[in-house]
């Protein structure tokens, strides 16, 4: 079956940084775009950075310049790079895998899910 594992999260200070990875199985992975959500207590699961196989990607607006994505199709992972953390980053971040390919930017775009790693960034 398919499976996303996260890793990564933590507690870090404002102005600092935290790199999540997330390992996929069972899915055909370089034909998949990826994408991090993330939700914060009381609100909706946003869509924070995603990517294409080819590579493409896309960034909310609020985080680009401080967070990047990458892929590893070899090894089957994508990343999440995060600097210059902002409290109002705090959230639980999830891996989300898009094998339907629809280009869009909700929670329903996206096919499968892996379990959400928190982060926590004190002012």
């Amino acid at each position: 079956q398919v499976q996303l594992v996260e890793s990564g999260g933590g507690v870090v200070q404002a102005g600092g940084s935290l790199r999540l990875s997330c390992a996929a199985s069972g899915l055909q992975f370089s034909n998949y775009r990826m994408g991090w959500f993330r939700q914060a207590p009381g609100l909706e699961r946003e869509l924070v950075a995603a990517i294409r196989s080819g590579g493409t990607t896309w960034y909310r607006n609020v985080v680009k310049g401080r967070f990047t994505i990458s892929r590893d199709n070899a090894k089957n992972t994508v990343y999440l790079q995060m600097n210059s953390l902002k409290p109002e980053d705090t959230a639980i971040y999830y891996c989300a895998g898009d094998g339907r390919l629809l280009w869009g930017l909700t929670t329903t775009d996206f096919d499968y899910w892996g379990q959400g790693t928190q982060v926590t960034v004190s002012s």
